[in-house]
């Protein structure tokens, strides 16, 4: 029973399967900064409180430190017998300072001990993924200035709808990310609370000064129930459901972006070095990267339902169920990470075929809606519009033209009304600029939205 930090009522030693199978030390080894961090803010509360002695707490965080650097190098080894991170940094810790080091924990229980590292992780990854989030906007914005102006077929059903800018569609995930940026700092402010205080489940007779902890810590607040705070893992959760969502917009991006860079678009190359190729055919070129990402979101959607799966029959207070909330929280947090900043990289790096995307903007009769607010500005009424609009298309699709290929003789054999000026309307930058309703794709509207872009991010 040597080393066990509990093993005070045990006379049997642990079964080493049980030792393998409940050790976490394998997965929150990662989170040995948080824990150093909040064990030295509890040192210095004890000490104020009067706890432990100043010179006790000199020697507390002197070993602490000197327990972060042998991490940092490496030098420190984990092991299963240590159960976890914060009983292998406690035990090093009193092999470090001796019987002293029995002292750091007065006053707190691993379960508020980990409930803190978690909050205190969270906080940095959340600020991480949003500027990861930024850097994507960033990138997109760029692309969205450079290439103003430029018109591609807009689809509803994948099938061409009406002409857009192309910066238009590109805001448009500038508008999902902005969301995205939106929930985690709205999840930010339920993870910024101190659990320290709570101890096991019921708080502690020791007069400690919770609110003390968590301004050493930067918390703005701190929780109001000692038993929610210690079971609490909602905070994990509204953050993978968040992170579901950026993985959600990013796949839907990388499903265009596979699209668009196929040969049958072939809207945007992608450059090389963000593709593979094939093992037997020569000729390929894989965008690798954006089918990854759109598969990874997979991933993450499972975490989610891990994390609700193993939550949803837990009584409270605490249950060591609670600690498989860490490897899906980690995982999630790598793959969002890794997957925004490998797509804002992607984006910075494709070119974009002006002349393919302008020449399509033009088929699939894409300017049929302007036809017909044309003939509704010239009083007829929008169904009978609509009809009369659909015979001349069902016309070009027996004939083989587009709408702009009819002549005004065959536009007025459906309606009188129609005159010459019609032909200017059939232009797609004119079909573009009418739509000037807030929010269209209007030139002005998303030189504006650019410009707003940049303000938001510049701040």
């Amino acid at each position: 029973m040597a080393g066990k930090l509990w093993q005070g009522r045990f006379k049997e030693a642990t079964d080493k399967l049980v030792e393998t199978f409940t050790a976490s030390i394998r997965f929150d080894q990662r989170l040995y900064q948080y824990d150093v961090e909040g064990s030295m803010a509890h040192c210095r509360m004890l000490a104020r409180q009067g706890l432990i002695s100043e010179e006790e707490a000199d020697i507390l965080i002197q070993g602490l430190s000197e327990i972060l650097r042998e991490i940092e190098r490496g030098s420190f080894v984990f092991k299963d017998t240590q159960e976890d991170v914060h009983m292998a940094i406690e035990q090093r810790l009193i092999e470090k300072v001796g019987e002293v080091g029995g002292r750091l924990h007065t006053g707190r229980s691993r379960n508020d001990q980990v409930a803190l590292d978690i909050r205190l992780f969270l906080r940095d990854e959340i600020k991480g993924t949003d500027e990861d989030l930024r850097d994507l906007q960033q990138s997109l914005v760029d692309q969205a200035k450079k290439h103003l102006g430029v018109i591609m077929p807009g689809f509803t059903h994948l099938q061409h709808a009406q002409p857009v800018l192309f910066s238009h569609h590109l805001m448009a995930y500038y508008e999902m990310f902005r969301r995205d940026r939106q929930r985690l700092e709205a999840c930010l402010q339920r993870v910024n609370v101190s659990p320290l205080g709570s101890a096991a489940l019921a708080g502690t007779s020791l007069p400690i000064d919770s609110a003390l902890t968590a301004e050493l810590l930067d918390f703005p607040a701190v929780s109001r129930n000692s038993i929610d705070a210690v079971s609490d893992r909602d905070f994990i959760i509204e953050f993978i459901a968040a992170a579901a969502l950026v993985m959600m917009h990013l796949s839907r991006m990388c499903e265009e972006l596979i699209l668009w860079s196929s040969t049958e678009f072939g809207y945007l190359e992608i450059s090389e070095s963000f593709c593979t190729g094939s093992s037997i055919m020569p000729q390929k070129k894989n965008p690798d990267v954006a089918e990854l990402v759109r598969g990874k979101s997979g991933r993450v959607y499972g975490h989610l339902m891990s994390l609700l799966t193993m939550m949803k029959g837990l009584p409270l207070a605490y249950n060591r169920d609670l600690q498989e909330d860490k490897e899906p929280l980690f995982d999630t947090i790598d793959t969002v990470r890794q997957s925004l900043k490998i797509l804002a990289r992607l984006w910075e790096n494709l070119s974009v075929n002006q002349e393919r995307m302008e020449e399509m903007a033009t088929t699939g009769y894409t300017m049929a809606t302007d036809v017909t607010e044309y003939l509704v500005g010239r009083g007829i009424s929008f169904r009978q519009a609509h009809q009369t609009v659909g015979k001349i298309v069902r016309y070009c699709l027996e004939q083989g033209k587009e709408l702009q290929e009819l002549t005004l003789q065959e536009l007025r054999g459906f309606t009188k009304v129609i005159s010459e000026d019609i032909i200017d309307l059939l232009d797609p930058k004119h079909s573009v600029n009418s739509r000037s309703s807030r929010g269209g794709t209007a030139l002005e509207q998303v030189r504006e939205a650019i410009a707003l872009a940049e303000k938001e991010l510049s701040t």
